[in-house]
């Protein structure tokens, strides 16, 4: 079973995989590490970056700034589209030749921010977005990047709306309480999950 796990940033979304990895044994397959991995100096997909944002995205020996990339993107939607673009197709590319490689695997979640957004949700049995009301999501944002509210909002913001995600989403992980509430809420979807 492929499983897309998605949420808000700061909803909780890499806590959540890490429960079902230790508890269920499932197989992880982690977007945002998959984007780091093909962003690195001399990969194609940087080379595209820079073709299409120019060299002031990069450090001076070659390798991406994702701070300041970071900067660009969530200050200009028509940047962040143009990324999205270019990474996403490779992205998705390397999902889908892990898949094929651990398809015998009991769960496979697909573990990514932007799930809905880069079509990743076609190649999943069922979706899963974890959510956490937006004041909680702010207060999160805020702390573990150090960011101040107004660039935490902005980042909140360029993603689609939650209340987008929920609709979208087969199954719904409420994140706003203890770490484990959020165990026992994973638990209980797991039981849902493997019923039928």
């Amino acid at each position: 079973m492929i499983i897309g796990l998605t949420g808000g940033i700061a909803a909780g979304k890499n806590e959540s995989a890490k429960y079902f990895i230790e508890s269920f044994g499932a197989y992880n397959i982690d977007a945002d590490e998959i984007s780091h991995e093909i962003t690195k100096k001399g990969m194609p997909s940087l080379n595209e970056l820079v073709e299409s944002l120019g060299r002031s995205i990069l450090y001076p020996d070659g390798g991406l700034d994702r701070k300041k990339l970071a900067g660009i993107i969530f200050s200009d939607k028509k940047i962040k589209l143009r990324v999205e673009k270019i990474l996403h197709a490779y992205i998705i590319s390397r999902i889908n030749e892990i898949i094929s490689r651990y398809r015998d695997e009991n769960m496979i979640l697909v573990n990514a921010p932007l799930l809905f957004e880069a079509g990743m949700d076609r190649i999943c049995d069922k979706t899963v977005v974890v959510w956490v009301p937006y004041y909680v999501q702010l207060k999160r944002l805020v702390t573990r990047d150090k960011l101040n509210v107004r660039q935490a909002k902005e980042r909140i913001d360029s993603q689609m709306p939650v209340s987008k995600k929920l609709e979208l989403a087969d199954f719904v992980i409420d994140n706003s309480g203890s770490k484990e509430d959020l165990k026992r809420n994973i638990k209980n979807l797991y039981k849902l999950l493997t019923s039928g």
